[in-house]
């Protein structure tokens, strides 16, 4: 794998929503919009992937579906379990290491996608958190990952 794009899910249901398991909140109408708006930015940066994995879970699907359907690729839209809330960082690296892809995005969730580019980088901890839709640009030179570009969810909101 050469690119790596890592997305963390839209804005959704608050935790403690009512009549809601964690594991099902879906995306709220503003994130499902404030996702699209991103994903338009990323068509204008002409981000193409040859695979784009995605939490199975309700917020972060349907993040990667909007992503998928604005950039043209929802033929290489899949599930990764791994990607799921309360994987770490660790995990997830190693289940990267096994992909063949020269360019892949993934959808998670916090703190595992932002502890994970931290980690990727050999800085564990030290990049923040990535916000809702926020999307880190990594680059596989060999002899280790390098951080392309970071974008707040605003800055790519801008550009669509």
């Amino acid at each position: 794998m050469r690119a790596l794009y890592i997305v963390r899910h839209g804005i959704a249901l608050p935790h403690d929503t009512p009549d809601v398991a964690d594991d099902d909140r879906p995306l709220t109408p503003e994130g499902e919009a404030r996702t699209r708006e991103v994903a338009h930015g990323l068509k204008t940066l002409k981000v193409r992937v040859d695979a784009i994995a995605t939490s199975p879970l309700p917020r972060a699907r349907r993040t990667a579906e909007i992503v998928a359907e604005v950039l043209g690729l929802m033929d290489v839209l899949e599930d990764a379990d791994i990607l799921r809330a309360g994987n770490e960082a660790e995990v997830i690296a190693e289940w990267l290491a096994t992909r063949g892809e020269a360019s892949l995005m993934v959808v998670g969730h916090n703190p595992g996608v932002s502890d994970l580019v931290g980690l990727l980088l050999g800085n564990a901890g030290s990049i923040g958190e990535l916000r809702r839709v926020g999307v880190a640009a990594l680059v596989d030179e060999g002899s280790g990952w390098r951080l392309d570009w970071l974008a707040r969810p605003r800055l790519l909101r801008g550009l669509s």
